[in-house]
C-alpha cells in the first residue's frame, strides 16, 4: 500500500483519536465526504492515525469497511448521547471491545534487564483492528474532561472536536479553515454598507 491511499481529505483536528474517526465523515448535503471508501482506506487511516504498524498486516482486510462504518456510526451515536445525557445503542462498540481486545504477555529485555508487558493485537480481524478507535471512545465518554467535546460552530460544519485550551473557549475544528472562513465571514457582515 503506499501513502496516496489514504483520503487527502483527511481530518485529524479532534484532540482524540474516537473524534477524529467520527470526524472521517463530514460535511453536510452535497458537500459530503466519506475518508473510507474502502478496506485499503481504513487501513491507511489507521496507519495515518499511529494506531498500527507500517509493515505486518495485510493489505486488505475483508469486511474491515463495513466493520469501520458500523463502529463510526455507533461512536458518533454515543458521543451525541453523552453530550445530551441521553442513551445510545452500546451494541456495536461492546461487541468490538470483546471481540477485538488485545493480547497481553510479560517479555524480557535482555538490553533493559527488565521485564517489559507487551500489548498486541490479537489477530488481524476487523475486531482487533478497530479496537484502539473504541478503547479511545470509552476513554473519552468515561472521562473527567469529556464535558469540553464540542462541535464546531461553523454552521456548515458537523466535525466534533475536544477542546483542550487553557481557557476551553474553542469555537472551531480548526481556526485555519472554518475559524478563518467564519471570522472573515463576519468582518465582511460588519463591514457591509447598509
Amino acid at each position: 500500500m503506499n501513502s496516496t491511499s489514504i483520503a487527502p481529505d483527511t481530518l485529524f483536528v479532534a484532540d482524540n483519536i474516537a473524534l477524529d474517526f467520527i470526524n472521517t465523515a463530514y460535511g453536510m448535503g452535497d458537500q459530503q465526504h466519506d475518508c473510507l471508501h474502502d478496506d485499503e482506506a481504513v487501513l491507511a487511516w489507521l496507519k495515518a492515525a499511529g494506531l498500527m504498524a507500517e509493515q505486518g498486516h495485510p493489505e486488505a482486510v475483508p469486511g474491515l469497511l463495513a466493520q469501520a462504518r458500523a463502529l463510526r456510526l455507533g461512536a458518533r451515536a454515543v458521543v451525541d448521547a453523552a453530550m445530551t445525557g441521553a442513551h445510545a445503542d452500546l451494541g456495536v462498540i461492546n461487541q468490538l471491545l470483546e471481540a477485538g481486545r488485545p493480547v497481553s504477555c510479560l517479555q524480557w529485555d535482555g538490553a533493559a534487564q527488565a521485564f517489559h508487558l507487551v500489548t498486541r493485537p490479537k489477530d488481524t480481524s476487523p475486531a482487533s483492528l478497530l479496537w484502539p478507535v473504541a478503547d479511545a471512545l470509552v476513554g473519552l465518554v468515561t472521562g473527567d474532561k469529556f464535558e469540553f467535546v464540542r462541535q464546531c460552530e461553523a454552521h456548515d460544519c458537523i466535525l466534533l472536536f475536544h477542546d483542550l485550551s487553557k481557557s476551553h473557549r474553542r469555537r472551531w475544528c480548526s481556526m485555519a479553515t472554518c475559524g478563518n472562513r467564519m471570522k472573515v465571514a463576519a468582518f465582511r457582515a460588519r463591514k457591509k454598507p447598509e
